[in-house]
């Protein structure tokens, strides 16, 4: 996985997933300053309700 692919998905469809949630909190002594970047301003993003905890649901 990776963060910025992760902060597209999730701005477009306005969802994270509690996987990907787990995935930013294992890997994040890993990431880059821009990647930490990524992950706060997707923690924003959630405080602020421009994205939800949930599941995608594929057609």
């Amino acid at each position: 996985m990776n963060i910025g692919i992760l902060f597209l998905k999730s701005n477009s469809t306005g969802i994270i997933t509690f996987s990907e949630l787990d995935w930013i909190t294992a890997h994040q002594s890993n990431f880059t300053r821009l990647e930490e970047s990524v992950a706060i301003k997707l923690g924003r993003m959630l405080d602020a309700g421009s994205i939800n905890i949930g599941c995608r649901l594929y057609s």
